[in-house]
């Protein structure tokens, strides 16, 4: 006879069937709250390694990450296609398929991680002279970047076992785990970082990631968790699944290196400027910190508008996953408007928060902060119908999109600026809105053409 069915706690059938605002913000808000919890704890990572070892060892850290990100966005891009996967399988109610699609993804992210520990390890010296790391930050970056290399498959777990939660319609799940995991590496971090110095923040991050990982894994078994792996289900590795995750997440993958390689380039724009020191201290306050207030409200949107798009199309209501897509974009509309008036008005107290006291660097802050104020509102609108394209399984047109419009663009004009010798910092600036803007219009025009109601994301049947 059959066995008998495993309890499992039911999907939020609210996502499919109530009203869209709340079930857009109930997505939405602990994903950018966990964005926020993860902002801090890089910058607390950074100050206290400055503290007790030197800005050596932040140059270290910085470096280190550099590379590091790079892989770990491309491992984590097999994710989108996972969430592709569970979205859809969760929109139709099919807790069977939603369970075998995360277990294949453990099986893949397990076996990627191997192949980056050896890898890391042998290839970290050749890296650091890539990215011409002095001699003496590489004697910090070195032990560092083979430590999160090695110890890598707890953090890789943790970005797959958010996405997962999240895509099944959990999103408070992986905003708990964000709250464990920043708490343990403050601890870890305050143990091991006086006596370790870049080594011991390494060891900190690696254990911290492993702890709350091997939780993650442990609820996955829980009969109170949206995803329930059961003992008697198949372990096989499933290459129908396994090339799924491939066809919808490469895409988003090699849309996160071109999306690194246009931020590298931007920078070496920067640093051509006559007054490079001001206008780099302006770019990483302006865009890299203060802009967050407004991207990761705008990734957060991003998460919420791939579950709902992806679920509601798997139940079988287009239209209401298009609905999704824009109340989505209305909210982060409302944050950008609110922040980019902050920009405008008050420049000078955000810029303050961040000691940038020197003239001329916060008259290059300010100006930077008014372009901003603009381009909040499109990068917003961008990342919001990103995430319907990627949530219903069309990945590859972010990708040509981002190409086009965060590398071709912007580096194309200053190019030309520079090659004729006039580019200065408002050009760049300029570039940065008119690829955001360009990056909103065609999001908006790709996602109203309607392809991704036909594509399909079947696996097949369940195996004897």
């Amino acid at each position: 006879m059959p066995a008998p069915p495993v309890p499992r706690r039911p999907f939020d059938r609210s996502l499919i069937e109530g009203p869209l605002s709340k079930a857009v913000w109930r997505l939405a808000w602990p994903t950018m709250l966990q964005n926020v919890i993860a902002g801090l704890q890089g910058i607390i990572d950074h100050a206290m390694v400055g503290h007790f070892v030197g800005y050596t060892a932040n140059a270290a850290v910085g470096v280190s990450w550099q590379v590091i990100l790079v892989v770990i966005v491309f491992i984590s891009s097999l994710f989108t296609g996972m969430g592709v996967l569970v979205a859809r399988f969760a929109g139709a109610d099919d807790s069977e398929r939603v369970s075998r699609v995360v277990y294949q993804a453990f099986l893949t992210a397990a076996a990627l991680s191997t192949v980056m520990a050896v890898v890391g390890w042998f290839a970290a010296p050749r890296l650091l002279d890539l990215v011409n790391a002095a001699p003496e930050v590489q004697r910090d970056a070195l032990p560092y970047m083979r430590t999160i290399f090695v110890g890598g498959l707890g953090m890789i777990m943790f970005f797959m076992l958010s996405g997962a939660f999240r895509a099944a319609g959990d999103p408070r799940t992986p905003l708990k785990l964000g709250i464990a995991l920043t708490v343990l590496m403050i601890v870890f971090n305050v143990a091991l970082i006086p006596p370790l110095g870049t080594f011991g923040a390494a060891l900190g991050t690696v254990a911290a990631n492993w702890i709350v990982s091997g939780y993650g894994v442990w609820k996955l078994f829980s009969p109170d968790s949206v995803i329930h792996l059961h003992v008697g289900m198949d372990r096989r590795l499933d290459f129908g699944i396994i090339r799924a995750l491939f066809r919808f997440g490469l895409p988003t993958g090699v849309q996160g290196i071109a999306m690194n390689i246009g931020g590298v380039m931007l920078l070496r724009f920067i640093g051509s400027l006559p007054h490079s020191a001001a206008a780099q201290a302006a770019y990483a306050v302006g865009y890299t910190e203060l802009f967050s207030l407004i991207t990761w409200t705008a990734n957060g949107l991003l998460g919420a508008s791939a579950t709902i798009a992806g679920q509601n199309l798997g139940a079988g209501r287009a239209d209401r996953a298009a609905d999704g897509v824009r109340v989505a974009a209305r909210f982060g509309l409302t944050v950008a408007a609110v922040v980019g008036l902050a920009f405008v008005f008050l420049p000078n107290l955000l810029l303050g928060i961040f000691d940038m006291r020197d003239p001329f660097a916060a008259s290059i802050g300010q100006q930077l902060l008014r372009y901003l104020s603009v381009s909040g509102l499109f990068i917003t609108v961008a990342l919001s119908y990103t995430g319907g394209l990627q949530g219903t399984g069309d990945t590859r047109s972010p990708l040509f999109i981002s190409i086009v419009s965060q590398v071709i663009l912007p580096i194309g004009y200053c190019s030309v600026l520079q090659a004729a010798g006039t580019l200065e910092a408002h050009d760049i600036w300029l570039a940065i809105v008119l690829g955001h803007f360009t990056r909103a219009l065609l999001s908006v025009l790709r996602f109203r053409q309607g392809h991704w109601r036909a594509i399909a994301v079947d696996i097949g049947t369940a195996r004897p």
